[in-house]
């Protein structure tokens, strides 16, 4: 019966080594990762060839709004669209009753001023001579130092009364200026050579300071402003020709040339801002128009 245990005993040992061995797994070997083909190399990208064409506006330097400087009523106007007009010419015209009235006063008001001291100025003269007459008598012992006294007292008070007479006149020729510069702001007038573009009031109406009457317009030099990409920075320069076209005319193409380069590259666009003046007549193109500027790469 011993032996017999012993062989069991043995057999379940046996057993259990079997099992824990089969149990056993062996780790899986990692597989290299597989490498993607390389693509071949293709050709480098083509250089930019071909012009680029940018586009901009026509504009012109002078083009303003012509406003009131004084409020009043316009009585007249003078000037419509499209009229060609010449600086200072006056374009309407406002009441002036009241300024002109006062401008006159004022004008008679210089006028006596001017004869109040032109009066003084001649009794100065009487004086002077009569205080040099006293002086002489005096040194003869022909009168008394009262009397030499009295003689150039009196010419100094007059001396005095010259000086006050003519800043009075000053102050009166100041107030004719102020009153003339009122009356002349009640002439609208053209602030330089152009177009009349708009008119913005009409004869009775009331208008206030600031107020626009007419819209005034150059009608030359032309300029067209435009953007190009940064990398033109240092290709296109002061001087360069350029020729600009109107899309919507037919076979136009003019002459222009760069008269601005911005330094400084827009950080927000990539762009540099560029001014070109047409060259010669300008036909058929007015300010505002779009336009096309063909830029060549090549240069």
């Amino acid at each position: 019966m011993r032996r017999l245990a012993l062989i069991a005993s043995a057999t379940a040992i046996l057993a259990a080594l079997w099992l824990s061995g089969c149990g056993e797994t062996k780790p899986a070997q990692a597989s290299a990762p597989s490498e993607a083909p390389l693509a071949p190399a293709g050709p480098p990208a083509p250089a930019e060839s071909g012009p680029v064409v940018a586009s901009g506006l026509l504009v012109v330097e002078n083009q303003v709004d012509v406003c009131s400087e004084r409020a009043g009523v316009v009585v007249k106007t003078m000037a419509e669209p499209g009229l060609k007009v010449k600086a200072g010419q006056v374009l309407a015209l406002l009441d002036d009753r009241q300024i002109a009235a006062d401008l006159e006063a004022a004008k008679a008001k210089t006028r006596a001023q001017e004869a109040d001291l032109k009066n003084w100025e001649a009794e100065l003269k009487v004086l002077e001579v009569d205080a040099e007459r006293a002086q002489k008598m005096w040194d003869a012992q022909l009168i008394t130092k009262e009397q030499l006294d009295h003689a150039k007292y009196k010419l100094i008070s007059d001396q005095w009364n010259v000086k006050n007479m003519r800043e009075l006149l000053a102050n009166a020729q100041a107030s004719q200026r102020s009153l003339e510069l009122e009356y002349e702001k009640t002439r609208i007038r053209a602030p330089f050579e152009g177009l009349v573009a708009r008119r913005y009031v009409r004869p009775g109406q009331r208008v206030a300071v600031g107020e626009r009457i007419f819209w005034v317009t150059a009608v030359a030099p032309l300029r067209i402003k435009f953007m190009l990409p940064e990398r033109f920075l240092g290709r296109i320069k002061v001087g360069q020709g350029l020729r600009v076209s109107a899309p919507d005319l037919q076979g136009s193409s003019h002459p222009a040339r760069v008269i601005q380069v911005s330094p400084v590259v827009d950080p927000s666009s990539g762009t540099i801002e560029v001014v070109a003046e047409l060259q010669g007549a300008p036909g058929d193109l007015r300010p505002g128009m779009n336009v096309n500027i063909p830029i060549q790469n090549s240069q």
